[in-house]
């Protein structure tokens, strides 16, 4: 019977794990347990400390207010002493716990317990020992007796408990809480005996148990056989108060009360956040030995009476739900892992105050060190993602530097100032051999070497110039300025429309109207052409126009499109 409650007991345990583990499984939550700034968990006597912390100013939070745990119990509770037990007996229990931080809490706990004993071994003689047995038989006449005996013990005690696994490096939570107790109580008990035959009116009669006594001992009916009479003899009604220790100190009438020492360990299995259940085994050491009404234990076989005297102690193991009481309160701390906190924070910050990352940059070229291809750029260059300084035309002179910003390839290498030299064009050289013979001096013609010039190109529908077309036009005034002999053709392409003849117009008057005003070169020396064939729309193309004809100023074809 025992062996099958054992049994029980081990299945419930195995099954309630597996079903707390596979809900501790599906729980991926990896947030802190409760929201620290929740002020209304915080006890008064810490806002204080709360406020601190919410300003950055402390760097721990307060300790929140945490619900107590009412708990019910019942299982099997046994006397270990002088006589065997019999069958392990049912005990109650109830407490209520409270933790003082996230390992340790407190637990006020009261226990009612029953115990059953009973020795399927006789005693001859050595029951004479014992006031209450020697009354009833006679040990002078070697009459046998088997102890037996029924108490009931309470026992209130107070228990610190250490929770072992809430604290997790690995995991944010735990649906189990792994847990070993100690502390001190008192308890009081009232143990009896079964000696008087209710059918009789007499005291047990155990001569038929045993077979006979002669020179030879005592011969027994077997272990089975012996446990068997003895449970269709004794009935059960324990009416014989046991022998007591009258030096021992007593309370409510005489039952006797003794200090108690507990220990033991737990495991609590959680259902939810309110509920849990608990399997424990609780062990009592109380000094004295009468918990089981014998304060002598026989050695050796019934007719050698070797006596020793220990003291008894008592086990309850039990099973029981448990319940969390509280407002405006977390769960107690021994479920909650107070590294989710610190681990929340540096997964996902909400409360840490970061500070923006400070990237040297030696060179202030706006690209930091560790990315940058050239850490000594000049002050003032504009440099390329890589930092390194940009160089338009690639002639090995940085922009910052190049007093021409897009030297066409046949004009390199150049100087140091970037500037390069242009061969003169093939249909150029014969006109200046010409020229330097004097043969065109009668007709006034100045020399030009400009060479190539760049185009500029607008965006979208734009008329106006970027930044890069700015820095071309820039270079194209340099050329020009360099060689004052020199007239240039600003064409613009699009015929295919009026609105395409007007953009093509606004633009070609944009370059010319940067160049005369911004860069001063005289407007004289333009040649206007809009509305050209046989080139991008986008595209403004400027090209040496010595010794063309043309107006440098044209009306608006269409005035009314006009972007501006």
């Amino acid at each position: 019977m025992t062996g099958k409650m054992y049994s029980l007991l081990v299945i419930f345990f195995l099954a309630s794990i597996s079903t707390s583990l596979a809900q501790d499984n599906n729980n991926t939550e990896n947030s802190s347990s409760y929201d620290l700034r929740d002020s209304s968990l915080i006890p008064s006597k810490r806002i204080p400390q709360h406020n601190e912390f919410l300003n950055n100013a402390y760097p721990f939070p307060a300790k929140p207010r945490n619900e107590l745990e009412l708990g019910v119990k019942g299982g099997l509770s046994s006397v270990s002493g002088d006589v065997r037990s019999w069958l392990p007996t049912f005990g109650l229990g109830v407490h209520v716990r409270k933790a003082l931080g996230y390992v340790f809490s407190l637990r006020l706990e009261y226990d009612y317990l029953r115990a059953k004993g009973l020795n399927w071994q006789p005693s001859t003689t050595g029951y004479a020992a014992n006031p209450v047995l020697s009354a009833y038989y006679n040990a002078a006449a070697h009459t046998p007796v088997f102890y037996n005996y029924r108490t009931t013990i309470q026992e209130l005690s107070l228990q610190g408990i250490v929770t072992l696994n809430n604290i997790r490096f690995h995991k944010a939570k735990t649906g189990i809480a792994i847990y070993a107790l100690g502390g001190v109580g008192g308890m009081t008990y009232s143990t009896l005996y079964n000696i008087i035959d209710s059918r009789t009116g007499l005291p047990y009669d155990y001569s038929d148990i045993i077979t006979q006594f002669g020179g030879g001992g005592f011969t027994y009916k077997n272990r089975k056989d012996i446990k068997k009479a003895l449970k269709n003899k004794l009935d059960g009604s324990f009416e014989t108060l046991a022998q007591r220790d009258n030096s021992q100190p007593s309370i409510f009438g005489g039952t006797p009360f003794r200090p108690v020492l507990v220990m033991g360990a737990g495991v609590e299995i959680k259902l939810s956040n309110r509920f849990n259940i608990a399997i424990e085994d609780k062990v009592s050491i109380t000094k004295t030995d009468l918990l089981d009404g014998q304060e002598w234990q026989e050695t050796g076989s019934p007719t050698v009476h070797a006596m020793t005297r220990d003291y008894d102690s008592y086990n309850f193991l039990s099973v029981g739900l448990n319940y969390n009481l509280g407002r405006k309160a977390v769960e107690p701390l021994w479920w909650i892992n107070p590294l989710d906190y610190a681990y929340g924070e540096i997964n996902a910050p909400r409360h840490m105050k970061l500070p923006k990352p400070v990237l040297d940059d030696a060179d202030g070229d706006g690209v930091t060190d560790q990315f940058d291809h050239e850490p000594n750029t000049p002050a003032g260059c504009p440099v390329d993602t890589h930092g390194v300084s940009r160089d338009t035309d690639g002639d090995g002179v940085p922009d910052c530097k190049d007093k021409e910003l897009i030297t066409p390839t046949q004009c390199q290498p150049v100087d140091a100032d970037g500037v390069g030299k242009c061969p003169d064009p093939a249909c150029c050289k014969e006109l200046n051999a010409r020229l330097d013979s004097g043969g065109l001096g009668s007709m006034g013609r100045t020399k030009c070497f400009i060479g190539d010039l760049p185009s500029i190109v607008f965006k979208g529908r734009s008329v106006t110039l970027s930044k890069d077309g700015k820095a071309l036009a820039a270079s194209i005034a340099d050329k020009m300025r360099n060689n004052p002999g020199c007239k240039v053709a600003v064409i613009g392409y699009g015929e295919s429309s009026k609105s395409a003849q007007q953009l093509s117009w606004d633009r070609v008057n944009e370059v010319i109207k940067y160049l005369v005003e911004k860069e001063g070169i005289n407007s004289d020396r333009f040649i206007f052409r809009y509305g050209q064939t046989g080139g991008d729309e986008n595209t403004i193309d400027i090209k040496d126009g010595t010794g063309e004809e043309g107006p440098n100023t044209v009306p608006a074809p269409h005035p009314n499109l006009r972007k501006r």
